[in-house]
């Protein structure tokens, strides 16, 4: 991007529900940003509490939308992005927060026009003063990201701009089938024939707290991996032979899910005929598939002890 050349829109897409808490917080850090041509499309979810008034207390970059009923979070940024007018789409939920210069260090990027969405590193925090770096144990991939996307949602919400003409090309948004996974759907079809660029600095922070949907919905993660599969052998020539392994291992991922939950209902049989056809898929499946064979309590202890299902959120 040449240092004369007019900096294009990005057209930021929050989406509020009751998000009086930390919402100022959040705005103020995209009104903090060095990159000056930017717009909030914010959308109010027909939230009951004073999330409007702040969001309105604010000057005119910021589009205030509401609407009637509270519907679906895919289906309300799908709203959101019906009135974005900017080049890039970036995304900022109302209970995390962006550093000053995210997208000074972002949009450059895009200058590369094989280049649909950049990402950067991100910081996990909570109100107990925890914070971790996404990308301190995490792996990711840029470039051709597709099939390390596939096995794993690498990419934070907070963290992406998408390029507009990567959007647009889709033919839907946020798929309104998936409540858990709509955000990595999105992600994995644009990563399909576009090409994926980081910035490697905590440029966002992702708050972790009780009331966050995404820590709380893994009960139907594994039901939209099967159905997100499906969904790609339909859309994509050959998808099922091309990526072949990264299949067996998000099916294994979501017979692991299940088990787990077997496994707290007490279900010990049932988590056994989820695992059985992935036993030896890795040490961790084949481990927790010995593990079905003792008592509940005994199961649970050592899944807690040695963390063998913690999952990173999507």
């Amino acid at each position: 991007m040449s240092c004369n050349a007019p900096r294009p829109l990005v057209s930021i897409i929050m989406n509020c529900w009751n998000c009086e808490k930390y919402l100022r917080e959040a705005l103020d850090s995209v009104y903090a940003q060095t990159y000056p041509h930017w717009e909030i499309i914010f959308w109010d979810n027909a939230s009951t509490d004073h999330s409007g008034e702040i969001a309105r207390s604010y000057d005119h970059r910021l589009r205030y939308f509401k609407g009637e009923a509270t519907i679906p979070l895919g289906a309300a940024r799908n709203k959101a992005l019906e009135q974005a007018g900017g080049e890039y789409i970036a995304f900022l939920d109302c209970d995390d927060l962006w550093r000053p210069e995210k997208l000074e260090k972002q949009i450059p990027l895009f200058d590369d026009p094989e280049v649909g969405l950049v990402f950067c590193d991100t910081v996990y925090f909570n109100d107990s003063n925890y914070a971790e770096r996404l990308y301190s144990r995490r792996k990711y991939a840029t470039g051709q990201g597709f099939a390390a996307l596939l096995m794993d949602n690498f990419l934070a919400m907070p963290s992406v701009v998408i390029r507009r003409g990567a959007l647009i090309e889709q033919g839907e948004w946020f798929d309104p089938r998936f409540s858990m996974n709509e955000e990595a759907d999105l992600f994995l079809r644009i990563a399909y024939t576009w090409t994926l660029a980081m910035v490697n600095e905590p440029l966002a922070k992702w708050r972790i707290h009780p009331g966050s949907q995404t820590w709380n919905k893994f009960s139907v993660f594994a039901d939209e991996l099967v159905e997100m599969v499906a969904k790609y052998k339909s859309i994509f020539p050959n998808f099922a032979q091309r990526y072949a392994r990264e299949i067996r291992i998000l099916e294994g991922r979501g017979a692991v899910i299940r088990a787990k939950d077997a496994i707290v209902s007490d279900n010990l049989p049932f988590a056994r005929s989820c695992l059985a056809p992935y036993v030896f898929l890795n040490a961790k499946t084949f481990i927790l598939y010995v593990i079905t064979y003792l008592p509940k309590n005994i199961a649970l202890a050592l899944i807690n002890k040695f963390s063998m299902m913690k999952l990173t959120p999507d």
